[in-house]
């Protein structure tokens, strides 16, 4: 018995009456008897009574109905959800970022994602840059903000924006009325850089500007994050540079004040690997350009 004969033989069992299934169906009465007749020898049962005026069904027959409603159900149900993920309306979507972007645009393209679309499942994961090359190459995730763009002729990279460095230091250190710092006059302080491994990471970045503006960061404290680098700066450990979008958020304990010297400005990318066809990842590329854009 296919698919189709279990159809017939539920429109028959709803409608108690060949004709009516017949019409139902858009069939003739004739073939929709012989299929019938060809389930009940297939499966050794009779599935209805056939009375001169009306036809009910037999034990097996109301088994069978039972059994194939939900078969049927579930068929329709699949199809529906597969053909929803295959619009981009539901399904999954595993987007990797790196610990900074949730101070600046990354939070409100998530907001938007989820209220285009509520019923894709979204996972979060932070990574520094490496792991997010590596888990876009493994496919554990489909999309990765990365700051800056990771660097595969198998990857697409956009750029969504760029921001200057800012300082964050403890709250005890004075750094001037003007409220701007001078990396010069805190040469003695430690730096703290993140993250320690692998290289070369933002905290090359960082060291990178600092050396082409002259000034050398010779105190040098590693850590493995953003989160951990700002908690050594509230507890007095040292200074950290750090893109300014991380200076909108409070911190009891930090100051952030801009820098004189003249920085290289950092920049946050969306990365998605080159053969993604998935209608998410369009979906939310698009979107978060134009959150983007918005933003700026």
């Amino acid at each position: 018995m296919n698919l189709k004969q279990l159809t017939y033989f539920v429109a028959v069992a709803e409608e108690l009456h060949f004709g009516r299934a017949a019409e139902r169906l858009g069939m003739a009465q004739p073939p929709l008897s012989r299929q019938i007749k060809q389930i009940e020898e297939e499966l050794g049962a009779l599935l209805f009574n056939r009375g001169r005026n009306a036809i009910t069904m037999t034990q097996a027959g109301e088994r069978l109905y039972q059994r194939g409603s939900d078969i049927l159900r579930q068929i329709e149900d699949a199809k529906l959800e597969v053909r929803r993920i295959g619009q981009g309306a539901e399904g999954r979507l595993r987007i990797g970022f790196v610990g900074s972007s949730t101070f600046g645009m990354l939070p409100n393209i998530i907001k938007s994602f989820r209220a285009n679309y509520p019923d894709v499942n979204l996972s979060l994961i932070p990574m520094n840059n490496a792991q997010l090359h590596r888990a876009l190459v493994s496919r554990e995730i489909d999309v990765a903000f990365a700051r800056p763009a990771l660097k595969d002729s198998e990857f697409v990279t956009r750029k969504l924006g760029e921001e200057p460095l800012v300082l964050a230091v403890p709250d005890t250190v004075e750094t001037g009325s003007r409220g701007m710092a001078n990396l010069h006059d805190l040469t003695a302080q430690n730096f703290v850089l993140y993250p320690e491994y692998p290289r070369p990471s933002f905290a090359d970045f960082v060291l990178n500007s600092c050396a082409d503006q002259g000034v050398e960061i010779t105190n040098r404290v590693f850590t493995m994050d953003l989160q951990t680098a700002l908690s050594l700066v509230a507890i007095g450990e040292g200074v950290c540079i750090v893109p300014a979008s991380v200076a909108s958020g409070t911190r009891n304990g930090i100051r952030f004040c801009k820098i004189e010297q003249a920085l290289a400005h950092t920049e946050l990318s969306l990365n998605n690997r080159l053969d993604e066809q998935s209608v998410h990842v369009r979906n939310f590329v698009k979107l978060a350009q134009s959150v983007a854009r918005k933003t700026l």
